[in-house]
């Protein structure tokens, strides 16, 4: 049956019909749907959020070894932390077929680098695959369980944004099952002490001499011979502008692109005139390529960075495109916290007493735009609270007693308690905020650990946060409501001299997760155009005819702007 499908939803049918048994993930962008509609399937794929991309991949890891088709998903970033057991697993193999989405996103539409993963492929020595579209993405996916089995080794299947969110044809198939293997103790294989990982190396490098071998025959690695004056190397997302740019050009499609199908490449190669690379971000193909001593051309026309698109492409070639249509400059439309957002009441504490604050990952990081201007870092997940102990350890009072850490409820569960409970072991005093909206709201509201309810929609054990923090030995936590910024000033202000840990837990849901309250309003005859009200950043306030102005239908009725108005004028 043909179905419409984008390419998140494309990996999750292959997934199933592939007789998948066991998903994990922790949701991000570009990835988060993959598991979002695996679990339409969960009457036979047990699937879950982990608590973090490592997790995820130990537990998927744990169901390979008794002989279960597994899979895991995470955006790119998420990769790093879960680098750990893909090296060890990449040693150890599968004993089930094992499938690791991991899904890229060049142009940085919604992460903090533009790092290519197809690297990890080569440096863990496992299989990569990589599909141009949602038909591709779900055969890939089956394709990738089989090869996991057959050669005992993960697969890395590589998506981009483009790839991820882009919808197109799919061919859908019936399930194919896949019983359970069972568990058989094997502990060279599995035990990755030195001397066992001795043994095991050699077999990975022979392992990677068959997958070469197999990267020949396979295929969809194939060459669309035309014109032989032009030949153009190219795989993933880069395929489909390839094939608009240049519709007379001879191709070479790579789709396993580790191990590189050196036989394939040589051929094409001898057979055209002139050859190119067409890839984003790195010269991955590009490299291999010359280190085979074939002459080729690619990032001397191809940029490294951004998101590649057909207008590009035609610009690296000198191809004449069409004239830009006249349009007139359009101002910039930065994201901002949504109207009524809970993390506004702390970041505008934060602004007022001119604090330093170490960021971290999730929608909150928009604190750190105008106006609030209330964010100073942000480096990984989980990072806020390493920063802000480096800062004092760095400065000490000069800097401890200006300084908080502030993290989400959902980045806190994912790596956030490791930094707390260090900074607690080495006697640090700093102040962290944790900004609990009860939800994973920047990905898309999924559950974690402190909602009460699996991805697979069961009530399960609501994690407090609060006892977590009190159990990792911190004496001073205090719960607040961001919406009430006289309270929250007063917290914040007073934690930052003390001399000791101290968490404060700044509590209100999501604004998007609530029924908005009656919203607030501007009695104009009050209003005096001081417009402090707008030092909030909130998208429901304006000004008009030099008066602050409400948008009703954007205002939840948070209160914050009332408190701010020093004229009394919102009610």
């Amino acid at each position: 049956m043909k179905v419409f499908m984008a390419g998140n939803e494309a990996v999750a049918r292959g997934a199933y019909e592939a007789g998948c048994r066991v998903a994990c993930a922790y949701p991000g962008t570009p990835s988060s749907e993959i598991l979002e509609n695996i679990v339409k399937y969960k009457d036979k794929i047990y699937c879950e959020w982990s608590i973090n991309e490592k997790v995820s991949l130990e537990v998927a890891s744990g169901s390979v070894f008794a002989g279960v088709r597994s899979l895991v998903a995470m955006k790119h970033v998420g990769l790093n932390v879960g680098a750990d057991p893909l090296f060890s697993m990449a040693y150890i193999g599968a004993s089930g077929g094992f499938v690791i989405v991991t899904a890229d996103d060049p142009g940085m539409h919604s992460s903090q680098n533009e790092q290519d993963n197809r690297n990890y492929a080569r440096a863990a020595k496992i299989a990569l695959l990589e599909p141009s579209d949602s038909e591709e993405a779900r055969l890939l996916t089956k394709i990738g369980f089989d090869i996991s089995e057959e050669f005992d080794t993960p697969v890395l299947l590589r998506l981009t944004t483009r790839i991820s969110h882009s919808y197109s044809i799919v061919n859908t198939e019936e399930r194919e099952e896949h019983p359970p293997k069972g568990y058989n103790k094997d502990i060279k294989k599995r035990l990755i002490l030195p001397s066992h990982a001795r043994v095991r190396h050699k077999i990975v490098e022979e392992r990677l001499k068959k997958l070469k071998e197999y990267s020949n025959k396979f295929p969809l690695n194939r060459i669309e011979w035309q014109k032989k004056d032009l030949g153009i190397i190219t795989s993933g997302i880069s395929y489909q502008y390839v094939k608009e740019v240049f519709p007379q050009a001879s191709i070479l499609k790579l789709t396993l692109t580790w191990p590189l199908p050196d036989k394939i490449i040589k051929n094409f190669a001898n057979n055209v005139k002139e050859l190119f690379v067409v890839e984003e971000n790195d010269p991955f193909l590009e490299t291999e390529i010359k280190a085979m001593g074939i002459k080729v051309i690619g990032k001397e026309r191809i940029p490294i960075t951004g998101e590649l698109d057909t207008y590009k492409l035609r610009k690296a070639f000198e191809i004449p495109t069409e004239e830009l249509l006249d349009i007139p400059d359009i101002p910039s439309r930065p994201p901002v916290l949504c109207a009524g957002c809970s993390h506004r009441g702390v970041f505008y504490a934060i602004s007022k007493l001119k604090l330093i604050a170490t960021g971290d990952i999730g929608c909150y990081t928009l604190g750190a735009l105008p106006p609030l201007n209330a964010m100073d870092t942000c480096v990984c997940m989980g990072a806020s609270i390493g920063n802000a102990f480096g800062l004092e350890l760095a400065l000490g009072d000069k800097i401890s007693n200006k300084t908080v850490a502030v993290i989400g409820d959902s980045t806190f569960f994912h790596s956030g308690i490791t930094g707390l409970i260090d900074i607690i072991y080495n006697k640090g005093t700093s102040t962290i905020i944790i900004l609990d909206n009860t939800i994973t709201a920047m990905t898309g509201h999924q559950d974690h650990p402190g909602t009460g309810i699996t991805l697979m929609g069961e009530p399960t054990k609501k994690i407090d946060l609060q006892n977590v923090v009190t159990g990792c030995g911190v004496e001073h936590v205090y719960v607040i409501d961001p919406y009430n910024l006289k309270e929250t000033i007063k917290v914040i202000k007073r934690e930052v001299e003390r001399r000791e840990v101290s968490v404060i837990i700044a509590r209100r849901p999501c604004a998007l997760q609530i029924k908005p309250d009656k919203p607030f309003r501007v009695i104009p005859d009050k209003c005096t155009g001081c417009k402090l009200c707008l030092r909030l950043g909130c998208p429901a306030i304006s000004i008009k005819d030099d008066k602050a102005v409400i948008d009703k239908f954007l205002c939840t009725g948070c209160s914050i702007c009332a408190e701010v108005c020093i004229k009394n004028a919102i009610v």
